[in-house]
């Protein structure tokens, strides 16, 4: 067998284990209920994927996106019934006229699992997202949620990025959980890989410091990684200079600021996926914001949290940035550091 055949059999197996994990672990599936996988061919990735969902879920419904339509496609979906299963399996991202597919099938309390934007990823990049889809129920859960309580009752959060200190003085907005434990949740599933606990401050303004920057996500909706890291100069929740910065980067800024005035710092994300690293990136920001460190987001969307001052209509961007973290501090407990997540009171 060549290498290329024996490697790609082995991305299939291993992750057709890891959809296992996820269905029997996250999702309690079983063959009691219906599962419909929506995939295209399009990609070496979707391949992979779609070869091992056909091992993992041998009773599921298979329908190729680019042979059938619109219509067929939804009246399946039509006959699915509440805790059965949709997993969606796209090089880009399927539409399906105006019907939006999670939201739609969220209302009808069918479990989603979406795997979006396959295409940006090949090669050794293929071989990060498979083990990024490794479910470590006892790791997520117990880290996932110890991460929520801290956050949840901080006065104080202080990240250091090299010497560069970025204060939160802000008690945080109660933190949400992307950890596959859907046991308190209305809907169950979303785009897989998962782990990250995220939230922000609950007022912006006390927000203030310097933070470097390894990579974020360009005007192609990818990652971005300079040669250098930049560094940011926040002012009360805003970002008033750079240094060290890149035209790529410059653009995304100011792209921004030509919409919403000025680049409003909002999303505070504690990424726990240990498969992907500041050296194990993948090209998809979607993926890759799972990574294992801390991420914040760029402009003033972020429709997990209502905030005065701040309309739906008018808040356009939300673009991912990735710090160069040393460590984070959290009323004076460090609980990150080399690259991973550290406190005492955390299962790991």
């Amino acid at each position: 067998m060549r290498e290329c055949e024996k490697w790609k059999k082995t991305m299939i197996e291993d992750a057709k284990k890891n959809i296992i994990d996820i269905l029997s672990e996250a999702f309690n599936h079983t063959d009691q209920q219906a599962c419909v996988i929506v995939f295209d061919l399009r990609s070496e990735l979707s391949q992979i994927l779609t070869t091992a969902y056909r091992g993992a879920v041998p009773k599921a419904v298979f329908i190729n996106f680019d042979e059938t339509t619109p219509e067929n496609i939804l009246k399946t979906f039509a006959e699915l019934k509440p805790a059965d299963l949709v997993i969606l399996i796209q090089s880009t991202n399927f539409r399906l006229e105006t019907f939006r597919i999670r939201v739609e099938l969220f209302k009808r309390q069918i479990k989603v699992i979406e795997h979006p934007h396959l295409g940006r990823m090949s090669g050794i990049q293929t071989r990060h997202y498979v083990e990024a889809l490794a479910y470590d129920s006892a790791y997520y859960r117990g880290v996932g949620h110890a991460l929520k309580l801290k956050i949840d009752q901080s006065k104080i959060c202080e990240i250091d990025t090299g010497g560069h200190l970025l204060v939160y003085n802000s008690k945080f907005e109660s933190a949400k959980l992307n950890i596959g434990d859907y046991s308190n949740m209305v809907n169950i599933g979303g785009q897989f890989p998962i782990g990250e606990v995220f939230t922000e401050a609950q007022d912006l303004a006390m927000v203030n410091g310097s933070a470097r920057i390894f990579c974020f996500g360009d005007t192609t909706y990818t990652v971005n990684k300079p040669d250098c890291p930049i560094t940011l100069i926040i002012e009360k929740g805003i970002i008033t200079r750079t240094e060290n910065s890149t035209p790529a980067f410059e653009n995304v800024l100011d792209i921004i600021r030509a919409s919403e005035g000025h680049v409003q710092i909002r999303e505070l994300g504690f990424g726990m996926n240990r498969a992907l690293t500041r050296d194990k990136i993948v090209s998809d920001i979607g993926t890759y914001e799972r990574m294992c460190g801390v991420h914040l987001s760029l402009g003033k969307k972020h429709d997990s949290y209502v905030k005065s001052g701040f309309k739906r209509g008018e808040s356009r961007y939300h673009i991912d940035i990735f710090l160069a973290v040393d460590s984070v501090n959290i009323d004076g407990e460090n609980i990150y550091k080399d690259q991973k997540w550290i406190f005492t009171s955390l299962a790991t």
